[in-house]
């Protein structure tokens, strides 16, 4: 694997655990909170980036996909169960980029295949699409509590004190 995809899936580890990070000071009444014209709350699209992150691990493990007890996040305490299970999803994504490109088989109603790098790229580019609904279904609401500037690659070079 090269630095370039490291990087990029421990930043991916990094924004979605201070995405959580910042959910789980806010009071639980926001993750009912949408964006207009977006059914899916800040709940849902919580437990729906761990639960994705679960099942693309998934397809590359081969290990069983075993999803959240819930749908979406009503509560503190299950935030942190959703957090703990994307931190430790995305800790098997950035193995398995560690893994030569190959063929997954999706099993669906039409099996289909996809290139381990596709899924690998839909891990990093789908969570970055729902925190950033997250963060505006939040602006919809007043809370500026979550700002995308703070999640990018910049800020984590700064945090990482790289300051690449």
């Amino acid at each position: 694997m090269t630095h370039t995809t490291d990087r990029l899936f421990r930043h991916m580890a990094w924004a979605n655990a201070q995405t959580f990070a910042v959910l789980a000071v806010l009071p639980e009444a926001i993750y009912a909170h949408s964006e207009p014209g977006n059914d899916w709350n800040v709940g849902k699209l919580a437990a729906h980036i761990a639960q994705s992150a679960r099942y693309l691990a998934s397809l590359l493990d081969g290990a069983e996909f075993v999803p959240l007890p819930f749908e979406r996040v009503s509560t503190h305490d299950e935030l942190r169960i959703t957090a703990d299970a994307c931190a430790a999803a995305d800790g098997r994504l950035r193995l398995a980029a560690q893994l030569p490109e190959g063929v997954v088989v999706r099993k669906t109603n039409a099996q289909t295949t996809r290139a381990r790098s596709t899924i690998l790229a839909q891990a990093i580019h789908h969570a970055t699409e729902h925190r950033a609904q997250i963060a505006g279904a939040l602006v919809a609401h007043g809370s500026k509590a979550l700002v995308l500037d703070t999640l990018g690659l910049w800020a984590y070079g700064d945090a990482e004190g790289l300051g690449e």
